[in-house]
């Protein structure tokens, strides 16, 4: 299984949120978590309101979704020098990341998670990542010792030539959480899953 691949520009400083994700998410193509994913998608953030509060930052360390019997720690994922994002071990399945350009965990903004479907012939962490529902909580352990609780307000399965980078990856007036990992139909020809599955979630107050 190959996985993830997104294109963005260069890192930010977590701390400095709507300035760095203009630079940032400019351009980012997300590519699978599955077996050898592609895929793309583009926007441009705007800068959240500066009334909105979050949490104080605080790198993430463990992940956890009960639904979906999800566990696991969490490495952070940078830029690879194509500018694409780094990916968890494919050797790995079952460890997730954060994208460590993103907020940390109930900061303002949406923090991102990755996860792979399957990989190395076995179950990803996000094999039921489809099956999350309204109402769902993720639960994000951070370094304070500190606890981002995010109810899921929805889940969408999208084609990768239309990833909604904008929606995924843009600014908000919150903390809000995405869960991302490949789905829908398997294409052996190009042995890529042609859907991604994205899980929002904000911040239970």
């Amino acid at each position: 299984m190959h996985a993830s691949t997104w294109r963005a520009g260069h890192g930010r400083q977590p701390l400095r949120l709507a300035t760095v994700l203009l630079a940032l998410v400019a351009t980012i193509t997300l590519a699978g978590c599955g077996s050898g994913d592609e895929g793309a998608g583009k926007s441009a953030a705007k800068a959240a309101p500066a009334a909105a509060k979050g949490m104080p930052r605080s790198e993430p360390t463990w992940v956890k979704v009960p639904s979906i019997d999800a566990n696991s720690s969490l490495v952070p994922l940078g830029l690879n020098k194509d500018k694409t994002v780094e990916i968890p071990p494919v050797s790995q399945p079952l460890q997730a990341g954060w994208y460590k350009y993103s907020p940390t965990p109930g900061q303002l903004g949406p923090s991102v998670i990755l996860g792979h479907i399957d990989g190395n012939h076995k179950k990803g962490i996000f094999w039921r990542l489809h099956e999350m529902k309204k109402g769902a909580k993720v639960l994000i352990g951070r370094k304070d010792g500190s606890v981002a609780t995010f109810i899921v307000n929805k889940t969408k399965q999208i084609p990768k030539t239309s990833f909604p980078s904008k929606e995924v990856y843009g600014n908000t007036p919150d903390s809000q959480v995405r869960l991302i990992t490949c789905g829908g139909e398997f294409d052996a020809s190009k042995r890529s899953y042609k859907d991604n599955t994205i899980v929002y979630g904000q911040l239970q107050q």
